[in-house]
C-alpha cells in the first residue's frame, strides 16, 4: 500500500450489511498496513469547518501579549494556548515551529467531580471562538465513535466496546498555526517525526502541504486529504492495545519549499483519548504464538503522563 486509501463513512452508517462489512474490512486493513486512512461522509459540515478556520486565524493573528494571557503552564499544555517552540517530538532536541490552542472535553456540571480535567479557557476577544470550537469538538467526537465501532468489529470484539471508555474521555481538539518561516530554521521543522499518543486522530484537511507518513519500507509518503475528507490515523494507545496489529505510524510536517516558507499553515487535529482509567492491556484476541504480548499493562492516564513528560509539557 503506497498511498493513503480513501473511504466513505456513510457505507458504515448505511443499513446495507455488505456496505458496512466492506467498510470495516477496508479501514481495518488500511490501519493494519499503513496506519492512515482518508474518510469522507463524516459528521463535520463544510460550513462548520470554515467557521472554525476563520476563528482560529483571528486568534493566532492577535498580538502576542494577548495570546500569552491564555497560556497556563500549570495545565501541561492541555488547555488554552501553547506558544511557539514549546513542544518537541519524542527524542528531538528542537522545539517544533508551531503554536496551538487546546479545546478539551465538555462535562455536564453534575458530572464534573468525577473527572480530573482542566477547565476550557474562554477567549474574551472573540465571542464566537469557544462556541464554534465546542461544535466542532462534538462533531468530531461523534465521528470518532463510529470509526472505533468499525475497528471493534474488525478486531472481532463487541461493536460498542470502546463506547464505555470514550464517553467523557480526555479528548483534545488542537487548532495549530505553523507561522511563516522568515529565518533559517536550521534543524527544526514544523513538526518532527512522531507518533500520536491517543487512540485515533482525526485531522481536518490541512491548509497547506507538508504532512508526510512513513511507510514500513522507510519511504515518506505525502498525506493530503480532499476538502471533504478527514485524515484519520492510529495512535500509540490503540496500537499498544491491539499488540501493534493496528499501526501507529510515524508522521511529520516538513518545512515547505522556499517560496512557501513565508506563508502560514493551519491544521486542526482531534485527538480521541479515552477516560484515564481505561486499561491499555493488550487484547486477548490480539495475542497468539506468532504475536506474543509485546507491551506491559498500563492505564491510559499513566501512559499519557509518561508521554507528556517526554514532550516537555509535564515536569516529573
Amino acid at each position: 500500500m503506497n498511498k493513503i486509501p480513501s473511504l466513505d463513512l456513510r457505507d458504515f452508517l448505511s443499513e446495507d450489511p455488505h456496505r458496512k462489512e466492506e467498510f470495516v474490512q477496508s479501514i481495518g486493513q488500511a490501519f493494519q498496513e499503513i496506519g492512515f486512512c482518508a474518510v469522507k461522509g463524516h459528521l463535520l459540515s463544510d460550513e462548520l469547518v470554515e467557521r472554525l478556520y476563520s476563528q482560529i486565524k483571528l486568534f493566532f493573528d492577535l498580538p502576542k501579549e494577548v495570546k500569552t494571557k491564555y497560556e497556563f503552564p500549570e495545565y501541561s499544555g492541555q488547555r488554552g494556548y501553547v506558544s511557539f517552540g514549546k513542544e518537541s517530538a519524542k527524542g528531538s532536541k528542537h522545539g517544533d515551529l508551531k503554536e496551538y490552542w487546546h479545546f478539551g472535553q465538555y462535562i455536564e456540571e453534575e458530572e464534573k467531580d468525577k473527572y480530573n480535567y482542566f477547565p476550557n479557557i474562554h477567549v474574551d476577544e472573540l465571542p464566537e471562538f469557544n462556541k464554534v470550537g465546542k461544535e466542532v469538538y462534538e462533531a468530531l467526537e461523534k465521528t470518532a465513535k463510529y470509526i472505533l465501532r468499525a475497528l471493534a468489529l474488525y478486531l472481532n470484539i463487541d461493536e460498542n466496546y470502546f463506547d464505555q471508555y470514550i464517553k467523557n474521555g480526555n479528548s483534545i481538539l488542537r487548532p495549530i498555526h505553523y507561522p511563516p518561516i522568515l529565518e533559517d530554521p536550521k534543524e527544526a521543522v514544523r513538526a518532527a517525526a512522531h507518533g500520536d499518543i491517543n487512540l485515533i486522530t482525526l485531522l481536518m484537511g490541512a491548509h497547506g502541504k507538508g504532512l508526510q507518513v512513513q511507510h514500513s519500507n522507510g519511504e515518506w509518503i505525502d498525506a493530503t486529504a480532499s476538502k471533504d475528507e478527514l485524515m484519520i490515523n492510529i495512535g500509540d494507545m490503540l496500537s499498544r492495545h491491539t499488540n501493534n496489529l493496528l499501526k501507529s505510524t510515524l508522521h511529520r510536517v516538513v518545512n515547505p519549499d522556499r517560496e512557501l516558507l513565508k506563508k502560514s499553515r493551519y491544521s486542526i487535529p482531534f485527538f480521541m483519548h479515552p477516560i484515564s482509567e481505561m486499561k491499555l492491556n493488550v487484547l486477548e484476541s490480539c495475542i497468539s504464538e506468532e504475536s506474543p504480548k509485546s507491551f506491559d499493562d498500563i492505564t491510559a492516564g499513566d501512559f499519557l503522563n509518561e508521554r507528556l513528560v517526554e514532550l516537555g509539557l509535564l515536569k516529573k
